[in-house]
């Protein structure tokens, strides 16, 4: 006697196809091409996930040297003077001080 998959098919193919809801052309409605859709976009978020801790240093670094700029120092100069006085903030600490409270970080600036 064989077995018959109807319903498992439909679930699986139901389930891809909820998941790529809102992607454009055939990739949200056909399931061979959604299938692929998926799989592509789980391993995009897999890596960007991996990608993520240098992505938001950049713009710690970014936002550290804006500031810098503003109060007449380099940053290279600015993290060098850090280390020098045994000054232990890291950069996301650094780069929230710099957005948030500017004139605590000139202070930082002009005490080194």
């Amino acid at each position: 006697m064989r077995v018959k998959t109807g319903k498992t098919t439909k679930r699986r193919h139901k389930k891809i196809l909820k998941a790529t809801k809102g992607y454009r052309m055939t990739k949200n409605n056909l399931y061979k091409v959604a299938h692929e859709a998926y799989m592509h976009a789980g391993q995009y978020s897999y890596n960007d996930r991996r990608k993520k801790p240098a992505d938001m240093r950049q713009l710690w670094i970014t936002k550290i040297n804006a500031a810098c700029k503003n109060n007449g120092i380099k940053y290279s100069d600015f993290i060098k003077k850090l280390t020098d006085n045994k000054i232990n903030l890291n950069r996301k600490v650094l780069a929230d001080i710099a957005m948030n409270e500017p004139e605590t970080f000139s202070f930082l600036v002009k005490s080194l």
